[in-house]
């Protein structure tokens, strides 16, 4: 890979120079105080609708994983169906809510969008499982095709950012995001991250990934035009001091989504797995605080299992 603006020809960087904690601040996250999540909470099983001639139809099954449905194909966004997002599936923060669509519940998927390697977003069990029913084309950003390839996948494009994808069924281009990545403690930063947008029956679709705020937003609809649907992370944001640079709170989604001009915006990230402090309501109330001070009125958040028709 050539050196760029966001690679050294080691490791990827932020725009901004962000960087994110380093590893050796993670004891003293461990000693925050935690609200405490409920051990379960359940969620009826339901299946997708029908598209019936929609430009495309999005479900919120959980987490970062949307189902999408276009008529050219359908596609997940980083699809994690496992128990827990950590190492071998037997480490690290437990499901809370099971996905709201089971994976035997999902139509034929052609299209993996996977924006980066942390193991609540990369989740290798899914990606295997995937390969064995379906095979997709796994979109990722740059780097990550051998971790991809290890589950199983068989068909994987990396993509740097600005960059759109080669797959003939839609337009996908790979935007910016502010984040890091790793699975472990010596590989940080060697694999890239990002959002991504989709073009179905003119109608486009953002998916935010997971980052912290940047005024980065702005440039991508004067970039790649309009955006009629942003999906954006509203949760697993505090404490602040270790949180900032790398995911919004839901005052700093509003502001992504007023500069991102959306028509209308759906939040992700958040009730699934207690990845940080806040309780597990508390982005649902303060996405809703946030609306009201800045008087947004499209910026929604779907229960687990609803449907988005865009037509």
């Amino acid at each position: 890979m050539e050196k760029s603006d966001h690679f050294d020809g080691t490791r990827f960087v932020n725009l901004t120079g962000a960087a994110g904690r380093p590893f050796s601040a993670v004891p003293r996250l461990l000693l925050e105080p935690r609200t405490p999540w409920p051990a379960r909470i359940d969620v009826p099983p339901r299946r997708p609708p029908p598209l019936d001639g929609a430009a495309a139809l999005v479900t919120f099954i959980g987490h970062s994983t949307f189902l999408i449905q276009t008529p050219a194909g359908n596609l997940l966004t980083d699809p994690m169906y496992s128990q827990r997002a950590g190492p071998w599936n037997v480490f690290g923060p437990r499901r809370v809510r099971q996905p709201a669509v089971p994976f035997d519940e999902l139509p034929p998927i052609s299209i993996v969008l996977l924006s980066h390697n942390h193991y609540d977003h990369c989740d290798l069990r899914t990606l295997r499982l995937l390969a064995d029913r379906f095979d997709p084309l796994v979109v990722t950003p740059l780097g990550n095709g051998p971790l991809v390839r290890s589950s199983g996948i068989g068909c994987v494009e990396e993509l740097d950012w600005w960059q759109e994808g080669k797959a003939p069924a839609l337009p996908i281009t790979l935007t910016p995001a502010q984040h890091f990545s790793a699975r472990g403690p010596f590989d940080r930063n060697r694999a890239l991250w990002g959002g991504f947008t989709l073009v179905s029956g003119g109608t486009r679709i953002f998916f935010a990934g997971d980052t912290g705020y940047d005024p980065f937003f702005h440039l991508i609809p004067r970039r790649l035009g309009p955006i009629d649907l942003a999906l954006l992370p509203i949760g697993a944001y505090e404490p602040r001091w270790f949180m900032k640079d790398i995911h919004m709170n839901p005052a700093e989604a509003v502001q992504a989504h007023l500069d991102l001009e959306a028509s209308e915006s759906v939040s992700m990230h958040f009730g699934t797995f207690q990845l940080t402090t806040e309780g597990i309501d508390e982005p649902v109330r303060a996405l809703k605080d946030a609306c009201r001070a800045r008087q947004v009125a499209s910026f929604r958040t779907l229960d687990f299992g609803e449907s988005l028709r865009l037509v």
